[in-house]
């Protein structure tokens, strides 16, 4: 039997500290496996940026992309691969460049989910194109921001309708607020989004495929202590609530890693910040979780190379709204959403596989995040942003909170 060798490629940007720990829990794990018939090998590399023919098939099986989102020579590659080549890829690129914040509230709405009050508002400006006057005179309607305010309700966000990474959030108390900072907002179009406050817990709920990381967020910690190192910080009845919201969003999408952001009030789990592909991977912000998204990353590239994991090219809604349309209590409605994101997933398929294949790899995991590999990681990532008299102090901190994770969930006792 000839041995078929899978390969999976990283497609990069700034990323520092996960692709160096990826690729040493590969190295470790490097190994031949037998799967349906077939006797297979795992590659990986790095994706570069060349030059490319459309017809030239690309080496890669899967393609692990962090790039995509703002880079469109590799956007247009990898939507290349996808077409013409059957790779899978880490997410659909479509629904990734057309999904932007605002379509994922509305789409989640018309799900039936708790989605704060949101307005969208035109810009305060604009950049000057040919037909832009003629437009703005003939349909452009004068509008009370104030009123808009009133309809929101105080205190409300005003915040980017595409953005990312809190640039132009702003939290607002009053009408003055509120004026104040549209008249500084520029060309962005602006979401007026309704606060839940006071809320009890604010959740980050992260996604690599079936694999769920609920985290408790503290959003106005420092960037580096922004996740708390709480891990039961839900009960069960409402872990499986959030992990049906987050697999339901990412299956609807058609989206392999993604993250999902929820207030709790009153009894409620408010989604407020959902469409966010590709979110953060590096140790500098995830800190004592980081071990976890860069293991779900190494399980989930694996099951979809061996299992040659079939993309879904195009978004398919219609299940959901024939669920959403009956008269099902939500929750009901979420447990079926989330039945329908499980089957996409290949759930089944994929825990046999882990257990099948990947048994050992928690503990060669376990032994990485112990290595002088990942501890030159962590420094070199906290060395490219922090200033130089930070450096060692913020690379110890982020190591200890690494071993922290060794010693309570690494399957390993740390010395």
């Amino acid at each position: 039997m000839s041995v078929q060798t899978r390969r999976i490629g990283l497609s990069l940007g700034a990323d520092i500290c996960w692709p160096l720990a990826y690729e040493e829990i590969m190295k470790r794990f490097d190994r031949e496996i037998e799967y349906e018939g077939q006797r297979i090998r795992f590659a990986w590399d790095r994706v570069t940026i060349e030059p490319f023919p459309l017809e030239r098939r690309p080496k890669y099986d899967v393609v692990m992309d962090r790039l995509t989102h703002w880079y469109k020579t590799t956007r247009e590659w990898i939507k290349k691969a996808v077409l013409l080549d059957g790779t899978y890829v880490f997410n659909n690129p479509w629904s990734l460049q057309s999904m932007e914040k605002h379509t994922a509230y509305a789409a989640m709405i018309r799900l039936g989910m708790p989605v704060p009050k949101t307005w969208l508002v035109p810009p305060k400006s604009y950049e000057e194109t040919d037909d832009l006057d003629v437009t703005l005179k003939r349909y452009a309607k004068l509008f009370d921001l104030g009123k808009v305010g009133e309809e929101v309700g105080y205190p409300l966000f005003m915040k980017p309708y595409d953005g990312g990474a809190w640039v132009g959030v702003s939290k607002i108390d009053t009408e003055e607020q509120l004026r104040e900072i549209y008249e500084t907002s520029g060309t962005r179009v602006m979401h007026l989004q309704q606060a839940v406050s006071p809320y009890d817990i604010f959740v980050r709920c992260l996604a690599v495929g079936p694999q769920v990381r609920i985290m408790k967020y503290l959003p106005n910690a420092p960037l580096h202590a922004r996740y708390a190192l709480d891990r039961d910080v839900v009960s069960e009845e409402d872990a499986s609530l959030l992990r049906d919201m987050t697999l339901t969003i990412n299956s609807f999408f058609g989206w392999d890693f993604n993250s999902c952001e929820a207030l709790h009030k009153d009894g409620v789990y408010y989604p407020i910040d959902f469409a966010n592909a590709c979110p953060d991977s590096q140790v500098t912000s995830l800190h004592y979780h980081f071990p976890w998204v860069v293991l779900a990353k190494v399980k989930w590239s694996l099951f979809a190379a061996a299992t040659q994991k079939k993309m879904n090219k195009a978004t398919d809604w219609e299940p959901y709204f024939e669920i959403a349309d009956t008269d099902a209590p939500y929750r009901e409605k979420l447990k079926a959403y989330g039945a329908i994101a499980r089957e996409r997933m290949d759930v089944e398929r994929f825990e046999a596989f882990c257990a099948d294949y990947l048994g050992d790899l928690d503990e060669i995991a376990a032994d990485v995040f112990g290595s002088q590999a990942v501890h030159d990681a962590v420094r070199q990532k906290v060395a490219s942003l922090f200033p130089e008299h930070e450096i060692e102090q913020f690379s110890e901190h982020f190591w200890g909170l690494i071993q922290q994770w060794r010693e309570t969930e690494g399957c390993t006792t740390v010395a």
